[in-house]
């Protein structure tokens, strides 16, 4: 056996059944002990987004900490992942997609608010906070280690994996059969433009997000509109399939070969995971950052991160797909997305989805920057940030050059591993969660101060 065929099997063992149960039932604990918080709380999550008191200690306000979080984890996985998902486990696969964003917004909202009540500031007198300093603080320093653990891998996930390679590839690959722009000029401009925003830290990364993801969102929300008012006529029966599809096996048709529910259901789960990233630990690391005396309020702005990837970006990628009846084609990730787009628009729906790619692309690799040099502070202190993000351009710009099978079967490998220290912390935390979430809500009721509240 060849060593990519070892990391296959590795990659298959790490992303099989015992980690997607983790993921999903620790959202189902989650959603238990909090009551359905996700749906009974969500419209005053969304309108935290703008509302927020800000009035706490933190490093940005928490609409900047959304947004850096929502240009990590918006990205490539809501058009090329959602396209996967469908290719191979039909349009049943986007019902388990929101199955796993539902049960994934008790998840988020759960790292949110340990993130906060756990953080701590570091020797430049800046917030730290995420899994690996609520698995200290929270679980007790005899866990550190743990938190160490996740740290590494998290670092490993930045420069291999969701935040390098994987949206460089994608960004020069749309540029090249969009518009025919040498990857060398890709490449680039992209890494200028990476040197520029990241160099500057957390405010300047937060600063770009503000403005890039809100823009994005709208322009990728009116293009995947415009392409379902084209198919209009075609929208009940899509929804009808997805619904149908996730519970029956769903039959061969044009170049699609068929598929099972359980494909349906682990290709929806699967991708809907690495879509929004609940449950992976990474937006914490941001939203520890956020001014905000409340860890619950955090972790209620955090939740409405996986509903605005999932319930509503990766909805609009999937219906695309379906009304179009390209999913059943010879196709695959963005090639089969750009198809749907070129279906409704011939002369210049391509264009619209090269947009929407690469910003979302780009937001992701400034959102995996940061991550990644929190877990290296973590590791080695603020002396590790130069190098970190020297090595980070270096990588951004061999990237556009770079396709080597291996590297994507060890991002996903270590993108696994990084989940499981947090999922552990959830569960063993999940105690905290519910005892801050009782103290937020009788503070609305009462305006009580957090100080008077015992710990």
């Amino acid at each position: 056996m060849d060593f990519l065929a070892v990391l296959n099997e590795i990659d298959n063992f790490i992303w099989g059944p015992p980690l997607l149960v983790l993921l999903v039932g620790t959202g189902i604990l989650l959603t238990i002990r909090l009551h359905l918080l996700q749906i009974f709380k969500l419209p005053k999550a969304l309108s935290l987004i703008f509302r927020a008191q800000n009035a706490g200690s933190g490093d940005i306000d928490s609409f900047k900490a959304l947004c850096t979080a929502l240009s990590a984890t918006v990205g490539t996985g809501n058009i090329v992942g959602v396209a996967t998902a469908i290719h191979a486990g039909g349009p049943g696969a986007l019902f388990w997609m929101w199955m796993a964003a539902f049960f994934g917004m008790a998840t988020k909202y759960a790292e949110g608010l340990l993130a906060v009540k756990y953080r701590e500031t570091d020797e430049k007198g800046e917030i730290a906070g995420g899994p690996m300093y609520y698995i200290k603080n929270g679980m007790g320093e005899k866990y550190k280690w743990l938190g160490g653990l996740f740290a590494f891998f998290g670092v490993l996930v930045a420069y291999f994996g969701i935040g390098t390679f994987a949206q460089v590839n994608s960004i020069v690959d749309i540029t090249k059969m969009t518009i025919g722009l040498d990857p060398v000029w890709t490449g680039a401009i992209l890494t200028i433009f990476v040197a520029a925003i990241t160099i500057g830290g957390l405010q300047s990364i937060a600063a770009a997000a503000s403005r890039i993801v809100p823009a994005m969102a709208f322009i990728y929300f009116l293009s995947t509109i415009g392409v379902l008012l084209v198919f209009a006529d075609k929208v009940p029966a899509a929804v009808s399939m997805i619904f149908e599809s996730a519970f029956t096996t769903t039959a061969a048709t044009g170049g699609f070969l068929g598929a099972t529910v359980m494909m349906a259901m682990k290709n929806g789960v699967a991708r809907g995971v690495f879509s929004n990233e609940s449950g992976l630990g990474s937006a914490p690391i941001v939203a520890a950052a956020a001014k905000t005396k409340w860890p619950a309020e955090q972790g209620l702005i955090s939740m409405t991160g996986t509903f605005i990837d999932t319930i509503v970006i990766c909805t609009l990628t999937g219906l695309t797909l379906v009304v179009t009846g390209v999913w059943c084609g010879m196709e695959n990730g963005a090639a089969l997305t750009n198809a749907a787009f070129t279906s409704a628009f011939p002369v210049f729906g391509g264009y619209m989805l090269l947009v929407g790619l690469v910003l979302f692309a780009f937001t992701t690799i400034l959102g995996w920057n940061y991550y990644g040099e929190r877990c290296m502070i973590y590791l080695v202190g603020t002396k590790g940030v130069l190098p970190y993000r020297l090595v980070f351009i270096l990588l951004i710009a061999s990237g556009a050059f770079l396709k080597l099978e291996a590297i994507w079967i060890l991002a996903d490998i270590v993108n696994g591993l990084m989940a499981i220290p947090n999922l552990i912390a959830l569960l063993f935390l999940s105690g905290i969660c519910v005892r801050e979430t009782k103290k937020y809500m009788d503070h609305l009721k009462t305006g009580k101060p957090y100080e008077e509240y015992e710990d």
